[in-house]
């Protein structure tokens, strides 16, 4: 990876995983922009997204937060997966709306990383927010 800057590299890692990755398309989840250590993912709450109680269902927002959180915690081309994570939900996402994911590294020792995720709609409502750990595992994402 050598010549490559920190942010052409979670680019190009980023440029990989979404080769990858065929749930999130499925879903519909968007990867904005990404960088060391953060990402942003964007998803519109579409009719199969809502619940009985016609909101969105908050497994959909925790897979956008999820999945902004694992951009970010791949961007440095180390494998690396969730360990654990913990939403709490703070307004209904509604039919319609363009729910917005920004994740943030917020520690890195070792084989851990620490991110927070703050889940918007269009109006800069949030929604939820997020914590999640990540274990880094053997290999890289790009060959060398």
């Amino acid at each position: 990876m050598s010549g490559r800057s920190p942010q052409e590299l979670a680019e190009a890692v980023a440029a990989q995983l979404l080769q990858q990755d065929p749930a999130t398309g499925h879903v519909g989840l968007s990867l904005v922009s990404v960088g060391p250590g953060t990402a942003t993912m964007t998803l519109t709450v579409t009719p199969p997204l809502v619940n009985g109680l016609k909101v969105c269902h908050g497994g959909f927002i925790f897979s956008l937060a999820d999945t902004a959180m694992a951009y970010a915690s791949n961007s440095y081309n180390r494998p690396a997966l969730a360990q654990s994570a913990q939403v709490t939900f703070l307004s209904p996402g509604m039919l319609g709306d363009r729910l917005t994911a920004v994740a943030t590294e917020t520690a890195r020792a070792g084989r851990t990383g620490i991110y927070d995720v703050e889940v918007v709609n269009q109006e800069s409502k949030l929604i939820a927010v997020f914590r999640g750990h990540t274990r880094t595992v053997n290999g890289e994402i790009l060959p060398p």
